[in-house]
């Protein structure tokens, strides 16, 4: 591992800060807290955590020492000056006087002594930067230093790799006891370049911002070094060469989640990178997946072990019933050890939902579930960290980090539970959405109002560049795919795409369609049946696509169709458009027939006048025209008066995907148009 620090990026951000009112050492820890956050292979989604000790002025204006250390809710990576609060120190250092001090009263005398009341709950971890009494303090869950600190001879191993740089300190539950035991270690050694806990994490410390940063490095490649020497020694696992197609085998996944969930939805975020294929192809996975967690503060994002499933075979359905089995032991085997383990600490905690947040399958990888994008990706980017430092602690050892009962009082721990945060699920969050044409106005405003309800969202359309632009204005949880959908390969192919980004689909908009026109009876035939490819064929090699899906899941689905007015109320020159959107709301009421037993609603949603990539300024123009009237009064010739925008559609098909107990349905959405009401 190499330092990043660069001087004249810490200047920078010294001046910068500096012009807000930073002082320079709250600067420069913001500066090396960022570069350790960075780094993957040292902290993951708000772990470790930093601090500085400094000076500042009470409301009497007098100096006092301060701890700036990190808050709550903050991740290293992103963090600002105000991620560091300042607590008073002197009452910090006079808790260490008492015995013992419970979680909820550590808590609270750390909030009385935040200089700011309105700062952010300082980390739990904050006793130990304040009992260890150098300037800056890093800490670091370090995957390599883990794979040496989940050692059954942890302490002894430590001793032969570090000799006398670092002091060990052995596994406590991170609070006040935790604070103590490092302070103890430190003060039997103040020559020591960091703390090793075992089982949990190394800290590292110095006078200045860049002295406990390198320092960090350098512990951090030592191990590097020691892993590197073991590997030369060892035959690495053997990866699988042959490699299912995940999307057959995610969504049966998630439909098997789903199920046991009650009908939940769930999204999944495969990685098959060597660390993660090389343990899903593991012999020995059974015995290592059931080891435990590689610092006990990734419990709560992955419980305790994954859910192994059976190598996967030619026999399809044999493996679905197998690895279906696989689940329910799992679920059961939760239950267990939740009832053992509340017994043990005398009963009175509620049970989290029993379902896994890793997946291991042979010769694909591992799979982070959630119910949210960034929870799986979440899940898949820590049970990647504990493949890699598992298969580095066996070539080093053996990997023996925490057993049972300190994996549950982590992992049932309100202080860190409280990490997760209570934010208000959204109408659809975990849904997985497909609009087509979403490179248009009224698709790329139909992706941003169901990402806006939580879904993840998938647009795709002939204009891939396009989509990917869309796809930059709304953060994560949405991706591009380019596709020609009057082709049924490549809709297959987009519907596929979709399934192995997040596991299977949920919600189809086929919104895609293009405008001809002309007299019909003046068309010629590949004109006419060019318009059918895009406005009626291209619809159902999308819902074809879609409901293979929904059916491999098992849990229902959406179809929604943009049929358009012109299927009820035809205008004028508009045939070839008007005569395929009338085909089109017959092929939405016949997928609505035939697969309402397969749990799939069917509807359709019909605007008029939407100015989009259809209806451009030159065509309202053509059509005011032939109405004899100003294009703005074309508009807006509705019984409302009022002009209806791609946003409103947008509304309406969030709207139709919501009504749980309608299929065959046409929503208008066009200000009122007496010619276009259905009777």
């Amino acid at each position: 591992m190499k330092s990043l620090w660069n001087e004249a990026d810490a200047q920078a951000t010294v001046d910068y800060w500096r012009a807000r009112g930073v002082s320079e050492a709250l600067a420069l820890r913001t500066y090396s807290a960022r570069l350790l956050g960075a780094e993957p292979k040292l902290v993951l989604h708000g772990g470790g955590n930093t601090s500085v000790k400094t000076t500042g002025r009470d409301v009497f204006g007098e100096e006092i020492s301060v701890l700036h250390v990190k808050g709550s809710g903050w991740d290293l990576a992103t963090i600002e000056p105000a991620g560091h609060p300042a607590v008073r120190l002197a009452p910090l250092l006079r808790l260490r006087e008492l015995s013992a001090l419970g979680d909820e009263a550590m808590v609270g005398a750390q909030r009385q002594n935040l200089m700011d009341a309105d700062a952010p709950t300082p980390s739990v971890e904050t006793l130990l930067h304040a009992f260890i009494p150098e300037t800056f303090i890093d800490h670091t869950h370090s995957s390599a230093v883990l794979a040496l600190a989940n050692q059954p001879d942890a302490a002894a191993l430590m001793a032969r790799v570090y000799g006398k740089r670092v002091a060990c300190v052995p596994y406590v539950m991170p609070g006040f006891n935790l604070a103590l035991a490092a302070g103890a270690a430190y003060d039997a050694d103040p020559d020591i370049e960091g703390l090793i806990l075992i089982n949990h994490g190394v800290f590292s410390f110095g006078a200045t911002a860049r002295q406990s940063y390198e320092r960090m490095i350098a512990l951090v490649t030592v191990a590097e070094d020691h892993i590197a020497e073991c590997w030369r020694a060892r035959t690495p696992p053997i990866v699988s060469h042959s490699r299912a197609d995940p999307a057959i085998v995610l969504p049966f996944l998630r439909g098997a989640l789903g199920e046991a969930a009650g009908r939940g939805s769930w999204l999944l975020d495969l990685r098959g990178g060597e660390a993660e294929r090389r343990i899903a192809d593991h012999p020995a996975l059974g015995d290592l997946a059931k080891r435990g967690v590689a610092t006990p503060d990734h419990v709560i994002r992955t419980k305790r072990e994954p859910l192994v499933l059976p190598a996967l075979s030619k026999d399809a359905e044999g493996w679905r019933a197998a690895a279906g089995q696989a689940l329910d032991r799992y679920v059961i085997d939760y239950g267990e050890y939740f009832a053992r383990q509340n017994a043990r600490v005398g009963g009175g905690k509620r049970a989290l939902d029993p379902l896994p947040r890793v997946i291991a399958i042979p010769s694909l990888g591992l799979v982070g579930v959630g119910k949210t994008a960034k929870e799986a990706g979440i899940a898949a980017d820590i049970a990647g960290s504990w493949a890699s430092t598992l298969l580095d602690a066996e070539a080093v050892g053996r990997f023996a980090p925490v057993g049972e009962d300190d994996t549950f009082d982590m992992e049932y721990w309100s202080l860190e539970q409280a990490k997760l945060g209570k934010t208000a699920r959204k109408r659809l969050e975990g849904c997985v959405v497909l609009v087509t044409g979403a490179a248009g106005a009224i698709g790329a405003a139909t992706a941003r109002a169901f990402h806006a309800e939580g879904a993840v969202v998938a647009l795709v359309d002939l204009d891939g560049p396009a989509c990917e632009a869309q796809v930059a204005t709304m953060g994560g949880g949405a991706f591009a795919v380019a596709c020609d959908v009057t082709d049924a390969q490549a809709a297959n192919l987009a519907v596929a795409a979709v399934a192995r980004r997040f596991g299977g689909l949920d919600i189809l908009v086929s919104n895609a369609g293009s405008a001809t026109t002309g007299a019909l009876s003046d068309l010629g035939d590949e004109t006419l049946r060019a318009s059918f490819e895009v406005n009626l064929f291209a619809h159902h090699n999308m819902a074809r696509a879609a409901v293979r899906m929904f059916q491999a899941q098992r849990l229902g689905g959406v179809l929604l169709f943009n049929a358009s007015k012109q299927a009820l109320n035809p205008g004028p020159n508009f045939g070839a458009y008007g005569a395929a959107k009338a085909a089109l709301l017959a092929l939405m009421r016949q997928y609505a027939i035939e697969h309402g037993a397969d749990g799939v609603r069917s509807n359709a949603i019909n605007p008029d006048r939407i100015r989009s990539g259809l209806l451009t300024p030159e065509m309202i123009a053509e059509r005011a025209a032939s109405r004899g009237v100003e294009p703005h009064v074309y508009m807006a010739g509705n019984l409302l008066g009022e002009e209806v925008t791609a946003e409103d559609v947008a509304q309406a098909f969030v709207f139709a995907a919501l009504m749980r107990r309608t299929t065959g349905a046409v929503i208008t959405v066009d200000g009122g148009n007496v010619a276009a009401m259905v009777r």
